[in-house]
């Protein structure tokens, strides 16, 4: 079931260092389900955010709490988290299916229980190989090419 789409306050443009980007965050554990004929693919819970924040002091995903209600994210437990006002105890979620331009991963998440606007952190950057374009205030995609790849090991 696709939530829809959900538009979080915007910022001004041209503001120095603000970068947004368009991410939709689906419910893995109900997109397995539906891959695997448990339930229907229209049952899988899916949201396309709008004004997400790429925020490169933030570790990973993090949602506000409506949206990772409305998406039935299973808690994985607690966990600490430092924000600007000092460290809280928050939830965190698992089986968040993150897409962005293309690219998608699953990971971990954390809720937001202070503010409502989503913030993508630099560990889902890094994995889907985007980084934060300053200039142009958009999320730039690293090459995924056979022979120029961002992908290391050494």
């Amino acid at each position: 079931m696709v939530i829809g789409k959900l538009n979080i306050p915007t910022f001004e443009k041209n503001q120095v260092g603000k970068v947004t980007a368009t991410v939709t965050v689906t419910n893995n554990i109900d997109k397995i389900l539906a891959e695997r004929g448990f339930i229907q693919a229209e049952d899988v819970r899916s949201i396309t955010l709008d004004n997400v924040l790429v925020d490169t002091g933030a570790t990973t995903l993090s949602l506000p709490t409506a949206i990772a209600d409305k998406l039935g994210l299973a808690v994985k437990g607690e966990t600490a988290v430092n924000m600007s006002a000092g460290p809280i105890k928050t939830r965190l979620f698992r089986e968040v299916h993150l897409e962005i331009n293309g690219r998608s991963s699953s990971f971990d998440c954390i809720e937001l229980t202070e503010i409502d606007i989503p913030l993508l952190g630099v560990l889902p950057m890094e994995t889907l190989g985007l980084e934060p374009d300053l200039q142009n205030q958009q999320l730039r995609m690293l090459p995924m090419e056979e022979d120029n790849t961002y992908f290391y090991a050494m």
